[in-house]
């Protein structure tokens, strides 16, 4: 197969729609028939080329590439509905990367707008630096967020994520902001870093774990047991954590797991131990 490189022609100062740039859709074309696919960039409707300067070469994968080059932040979709192949953006990305992938691997060397991997059903997506609100989320006014795959955050993410989530699991190595795990069901959220607040917030299932620090635990929230270690799809987090179930206020039966020597505030939990 081959790859098709997109190298960004000049600075862009409005948002671009870019629903076509996925391997799926690509894949068959040739150079000239990239360069013709349409595209809006604000409320003008333009020929790919207009962006994007097109070339590709053959990779000896036996799946498409593809590979964007420049300041892509305004650049929305990438990846759109993918579900196979590889997405490598060399720089920032726009809102909507990945969203309702159901396969294949998005790699974003700098940082992401917000709903990165809406909706996502699987296939992986990683970003190397920061992102915006509601990874993993859904469109607002659904309870469908993110229903499967993997998503990796290197840097800090924004509010709300994996609102909506039924399955999958979100990793985010820095900080993340007001009510990670809000509505989710199922899957796997792990914060490495510190966390604003309202963690697992109207949970029904799931798991929330929390390595750095979390203000307090929602009342609504019952305390278990300390944990010696979560765990992370196979990888096993070491502990101690304090362990948190709820949202009782939603009859759910999620945890929430926070790294007890970030959180020295909490040791009120320990008065609750049988001993």
């Amino acid at each position: 197969m081959k790859e098709i490189i997109l190298t960004i022609k000049r600075g862009l100062r409005l948002p671009v729609v870019a629903d076509e740039l996925s391997p799926d859709k690509l894949a068959g074309k040739c150079v000239q028939e990239i360069q013709a696919i349409k595209m809006w960039e604000g409320n003008r409707q333009l020929a790919l080329e207009d962006i994007f300067r097109v070339t590709e070469k053959l990779n000896g994968s036996e799946e498409t590439t593809i590979r964007v080059v420049g300041n892509a932040s305004k650049i929305r979709k990438i990846g759109f509905e993918m579900s196979s192949g590889s997405v490598l953006v060399e720089g920032d990305a726009g809102m909507y990367v990945g969203e309702d992938m159901t396969g294949g691997s998005i790699l974003v060397t700098g940082n992401t707008g917000s709903w990165t991997g809406m909706q996502m059903k699987g296939g992986r997506i990683e970003v190397k630096g920061n992102t915006g609100d509601y990874v993993g989320a859904g469109y607002r006014g659904t309870d469908q967020g993110m229903k499967g795959g993997t998503i990796m955050i290197h840097g800090n993410a924004g509010n709300e994520a994996g609102c909506w989530m039924t399955s999958g699991n979100i990793r985010i190595s820095g900080n993340t902001g007001l009510f990670p795990g809000i509505h989710m069901s199922n899957g796997t959220i792990l914060a490495e870093g510190d966390c604003v607040g309202r963690a697992g917030a109207q949970m029904r299932g799931g798991k929330v774990i929390i390595s750095g620090r979390l203000p307090g635990i929602l009342p609504s929230f019952a305390f278990e047991e300390i944990q010696e270690k979560a765990k992370f799809i196979d990888e096993k987090i070491l502990g101690p954590f304090y362990a948190f179930s709820g949202d009782m206020n939603e009859n759910g039966k999620g945890k929430v797991s926070v790294r007890v020597s970030s959180n020295p505030h909490l040791k009120w939990c320990e008065q609750y131990l049988e001993v």
